[in-house]
């Protein structure tokens, strides 16, 4: 079939239509590019449960703070389109901001959907006022653009991930959400599109934040259930170089945070490695 690119909304809408026609089933990945092997893994995750996957790449500007890395965040659509093919993909969704956000000119033009606020008042949500308002929005833009069956999510981005899961619930949109184990480098250093800010000295010193989150599980494997000592635990491995922002424990079933691993949890970390911003976690208390 090879793969489509396609830039306007009532092109896939009809697209797609034309395939729901077929009885074929449809796949969303939304990304914003610069795809990497864990992307790939998403993409192959959705080619082989659906009939036709579509991966969007949109950089969005409504999740990005004043002071955050909108403008350089990195653009490679041409190698975008060669990994999302390879890996199953019958459509890249590369929108304009201009045809997502039509005559927006400042956030405030945006009709934004809001996720829950206990769900943001921690982690990353913290640091990044407004960051899941947009995350929220355009997510749920894509799912009214492509009304795909099921929707693909890495779990890298776990925050995000229960986010969205609890927005797809409260709005009672028709739509599966598939999510996917993290995947990492050899290194154990957590796969991320920023990842390409780093130096080869600043991925030396990353590492050390999956590290920290293996120490977390370690010791929950030897009995140690106080986030406290848990803290402790990671701090001890962390390099001296890497800035953490949180390292938070949260119930896998709620998302609630804890104190003690008593039930199947979720250890996450956000750090600096010089000036970027790196997010990382690990099942624990299997």
């Amino acid at each position: 079939m090879g793969l489509f690119v396609i830039n306007r909304i009532a092109e896939l809408r009809e697209k797609i239509k034309n395939f729901k026609r077929e009885g074929k089933s449809v796949g969303l990945v939304p990304t914003m590019g610069c795809l990497h092997n864990g992307h790939a893994s998403l993409i192959k995750a959705s080619s082989e449960r659906c009939d036709v996957t579509v991966v969007s790449v949109f950089v969005n500007p409504v999740q990005f703070g004043p002071n955050e890395d909108y403008d350089k965040y990195p653009r490679t659509l041409e190698s975008d389109k060669e990994l999302a093919e390879k890996n199953g993909a019958a459509i890249i969704f590369a929108p304009s901001v201009a045809e997502m956000y039509p005559g927006m000119n400042k956030f405030s033009d945006i009709t934004m959907v809001a996720p829950p606020f206990h769900m943001v008042d921690m982690m990353c949500g913290k640091s990044r006022t407004g960051h899941f308002d947009g995350v929220c929005t355009v997510v749920s833009k894509l799912f009214n653009i492509v009304q795909p069956d099921y929707a693909f999510f890495g779990m890298k981005d776990i925050q995000q991930l229960y986010i969205i899961k609890k927005m797809v619930s409260d709005l009672n949109f028709p739509i599966e959400i598939v999510p996917c184990p993290l995947v990492r480098e050899e290194s154990g250093l957590a796969l991320s599109s920023r990842n390409k800010y780093l130096s080869e000295e600043d991925r030396e010193i990353a590492v050390s934040i999956s590290k920290s989150l293996f120490a977390i599980q370690n010791a929950v494997k030897n009995g140690i259930i106080d986030t406290k000592k848990l803290f402790d635990a990671a701090i001890t491995v962390m390099d001296r170089r890497v800035e953490p922002e949180y390292i938070e424990f949260v119930d896998r079933k709620t998302f609630e945070p804890v104190d003690t691993i008593k039930k199947p949890a979720i250890a996450a970390v956000a750090a600096r490695v010089n000036s970027v911003r790196l997010i990382d976690n690990i099942l624990i208390g299997e």
